[in-house]
């Protein structure tokens, strides 16, 4: 499969959008895990950016500037969300509730706890009636979401929005699934390769592939990969900073997906 990459971004620790990002990804400055909250969801309404949690701000936060740097109105995109974790906090929220006598959690809580909060609120956001999907992979969601959302885009023939986020978990659930960080990133992938694009992507998947999937080799870009799965994109993103060709092996349990990268 080929598309090609339109527009990304990226938002974690000392990667605060994508041109802030570029030089440290590239190693022309040195990174530094400062955390910068990412801007409020400026698509929503006040009422639902205020029931919206800092999940729903994460991943918006990419996927705008996603299209922003495409140039593209979101409302007409596909959209493919992936997290391992979801909401972790509003989980922990429910579950303390559900402890305590009486035990009612309330709708805002409920509708922000299922997988495809996020996904849904771009959608209302945006007013869009485009196909929306929610994914959660454990420690592959951002392999296999890429992997669906540029299958999605070559067979369907349009241009898709994959958003891949996570971040911590409080509570009990996370001291067991453990979370370094908050960490999200956006492609918007095109399969019609005259348009303007940043640079193509040549996608092969293996299913019986054994290779060792590429990490950073900044020792500390490199613990935010293996802190977050949703940073397992980070040798993806430095690839595509950089405007060289690469390839970059990225795991798909069972498989893993190889991403040849050629610069426009």
């Amino acid at each position: 499969m080929i598309v090609g990459v339109r527009g990304v971004s990226v938002w974690g620790p000392g990667l605060a959008g994508w041109t802030q990002a570029q030089s440290r990804l590239r190693g022309q400055v040195e990174w530094t895990p400062d955390v910068v909250p990412p801007p409020p969801a400026s698509s929503l309404a006040p009422n639902e950016r205020r029931r919206s949690g800092p999940v729903t701000r994460l991943a918006h936060a990419v996927a705008e500037e996603a299209c922003a740097v495409a140039g593209t109105d979101g409302s007409a995109l596909s959209v493919v969300f992936t997290s391992a974790n979801g909401d972790g906090g509003v989980i922990d929220s429910i579950l303390k509730v559900l402890s305590q006598p009486g035990g009612e959690v309330s709708p805002t809580q409920f509708h922000n706890s299922v997988h495809n909060a996020c996904a849904g609120y771009w959608t209302i956001g945006h007013n869009s009636i485009a196909s929306a999907t929610a994914l959660s992979c454990y420690d592959w969601s951002f392999g296999l979401g890429l992997l669906k959302a540029a299958a999605e885009a070559v067979v369907e023939k349009h241009p898709v929005l994959f958003v891949a986020y996570d971040q911590p978990i409080p509570g009990p659930i996370g001291r067991v699934r453990i979370t370094e960080s908050a960490f999200a990133c956006a492609l918007l992938l095109d399969p019609d390769l005259g348009q303007p694009a940043l640079a193509h992507m040549h996608l092969h998947y293996d299913p019986m592939g054994h290779d060792v999937p590429d990490l950073p080799e900044h020792e500390g870009l490199r613990a935010l990969a293996l802190g977050n799965p949703a940073a397992r994109s980070l040798p993806l993103l430095a690839c595509l900073a950089r405007r060289q060709a690469g390839s970059v092996t990225v795991d798909c349990r069972s498989g893993q997906l190889r991403v040849d990268v050629s610069p426009c």
